[in-house]
């Protein structure tokens, strides 16, 4: 399986946004991907009002986005924002293209380092998981990846690899924990993580949107014993990694923490 992952900034336009999308969608079919990954608020950036960008999943911009990746013959994983109830929205994972269409809600909520993402975010409920080609994927959103049980659960429904796609807040020490987070949830899980962030906005010149999570970038794939198969720095870039799912059997047969883990509920 070749992944391309896109490390880019998103704006506040969803229409300039989608030319991002389709820009790097296309670069990566030419470089032979079978998925493209790109990061949490890929539809809107953080910091400018997501209710006036919210849209439903047959809503024209993800409407979009599915015909960007069945017309170009690749799946497409991509950060949207979708209707909650009571005035919220929902910071959802849109993944769309040849065989899948499906999308997966935020499940932990972002209240931490003085932001409130709850206050303006509705969470979801449960793990998601697809099929692409045969192997299975989970799915999770920046935040979740600070839980080790939701990947525990998305590779005891099958998943073999898992996206995580972010849009993670800068502070000290921050893409320390990204990086250590990454590799620790394909130990827990023994899969394949693919971890999307958005880049720094200041590597591009852009000025922070207040206390708004932006990004930080260094987006990297992992191994599902840990070894970092690619990261990328603090800027934008598109990178393809290929990834061998089988490699998961070998791991669980020398690692088997899910076959090994005790409850204590």
């Amino acid at each position: 399986m070749r992944i391309a992952v896109a490390q880019l900034t998103s704006g506040p336009d969803p229409e300039a946004n989608l030319g991002l999308i389709e820009e790097n969608a296309r670069k990566a079919v030419d470089g032979g991907a079978d998925v493209i990954v790109f990061p949490e608020a890929t539809m809107c950036a953080f910091g400018n009002d997501l209710s006036a960008v919210v849209e439903p999943l047959d809503g024209p911009w993800a409407s979009r986005v599915r015909e960007i990746a069945t017309g170009l013959g690749i799946v497409v994983v991509a950060g949207m924002f979708t209707p909650g109830s009571e005035g919220r929205v929902r910071n959802t994972l849109l993944a769309v293209g040849p065989g899948v269409d499906t999308s997966y809600d935020k499940v932990h909520l972002f209240d931490a380092f003085g932001y409130r993402e709850s206050e303006s975010v509705e969470p979801g409920t449960q793990p998601v998981t697809f099929d692409m080609d045969g192997v299975t994927v989970g799915l999770a959103t920046c935040y979740d990846i600070r839980f080790p049980a939701l990947f525990t659960a998305t590779a005891e429904a099958g998943a073999l690899v898992n996206l995580v796609c972010a849009s993670w807040g800068a502070g000290e020490g921050k893409v320390d924990q990204w990086s250590l987070l990454s590799r620790a949830r394909a130990l827990d899980s023994t899969t394949f993580v693919v971890a999307c962030g958005q880049a720094d906005p200041a590597s591009s010149g852009i000025p922070l949107a207040g206390t708004a999570p932006t990004g930080v970038g260094h987006s990297a794939v992992i191994s599902p014993l840990g070894r970092v198969l690619m990261e990328l720095g603090p800027e934008p870039r598109l990178e393809f990694v290929d990834i061998e799912p089988s490699e998961v059997d070998d791991a669980r047969g020398k690692l088997p923490v899910l076959a090994n883990a005790r409850s204590f509920r």
